[in-house]
């Protein structure tokens, strides 16, 4: 399996300031890179979260070296305050969400989120819970698989995406990632070459729709604002339109809202450079936005 390459490191480091010690909190730890780096600049404790159980045990060994000052949980990032309040914390010194799948998620065997290799259509990255991808595009109706794959891939054929999905799993259920790849494939008409290939939009959809990936992150930026203390940052990395738009929306709800006092610090988004970029692909669709606490 590929090394994960977190991207923005140094534009996270600038944010969050770890050199001043204090305690941190990943809330997607992954494969801990993000964290590694804030632990080596100085953090004095972090607690890192991730749901996929799997990230937690990749970065365990990622944060080997510091297991004294490095705590993980496996937990969803919208449980940050029941984890906090589990270890009696009431304030933390800066946070992180780094929202986007990583490269050991895309790479792993069997998790069903690539369409380059015949696997299970699963796609939870909380391997512990359920349904899987299978079971809900067994159970949902037309109208909804079409809404979700208009609404969280933004594809224009989605209705024509729905129908063929409704109609394959009359015949059999539709139980494969190349199954479902080529069904996507085939429903949608054929223009010419394509920079990005066709099943792409409704694999990001269904892959959304399955760790409802959007749910309640408005109410987690919202919460995290208010365990930050004063003078404190929380970085959101976001990798696509309906995440980001959500973020800045919401940082920029936070700022004037007054109950409590805070500062959108990036008025526009920070975004790779280009020698990131050439050496991590992946970073080019990053955006790293952040907010501070001031009372």
């Amino acid at each position: 399996m590929a090394l994960h390459d977190p991207v923005l490191t140094l534009e996270v480091l600038a944010v969050l300031a770890p050199q001043r010690g204090g305690l941190y909190v990943d809330c997607t730890v992954g494969a801990g890179g993000h964290s590694l780096a804030l632990l080596q600049a100085g953090a004095t404790r972090l607690i890192g979260l991730d749901r996929d159980p799997a990230a937690v045990a990749i970065a365990a060994e990622t944060l080997k070296a510091f297991r004294d000052r490095a705590e993980l949980v496996h937990a969803d990032f919208r449980q940050v305050d029941a984890v906090l309040d589990a270890r009696g914390i009431s304030v933390i010194d800066g946070a992180l969400a780094d929202l986007g799948m990583s490269s050991m998620q895309l790479e792993a065997a069997g998790r069903g989120f690539s369409f380059q290799r015949e696997e299970p259509l699963d796609m939870r990255m909380d391997t512990t819970s359920s349904p899987t991808l299978a079971d809900l595009i067994h159970e949902a109706t037309e109208s909804e698989l079409a809404d979700v794959i208009h609404e969280y891939g933004e594809e224009r054929h989605a209705r024509r995406i729905a129908r063929a999905l409704v109609q394959a799993r009359e015949r059999a259920p539709i139980r494969s990632t190349a199954q479902l790849a080529d069904l996507v494939r085939r429903a949608i008409p054929r223009r010419g070459w394509s920079r990005i290939d066709p099943a792409t939009r409704t694999f990001q959809a269904l892959r959304i729709w399955v760790n409802q990936e959007l749910e309640g992150l408005d109410d987690f930026l919202s919460r995290l604002l208010r365990r930050l203390a004063i003078g404190a940052r929380a970085a959101v990395i976001a990798f696509h339109s309906l995440e980001d738009r959500i973020v800045k929306h919401t940082f920029r709800a936070l700022e004037r809202a007054g109950d409590v006092a805070a500062r959108v610090v990036t008025k526009k988004p920070v975004v790779a450079s280009d020698d990131e970029i050439a050496r991590n692909p992946r970073a080019r669709s990053a955006k790293l936005r952040a907010i501070e606490r001031l009372a």
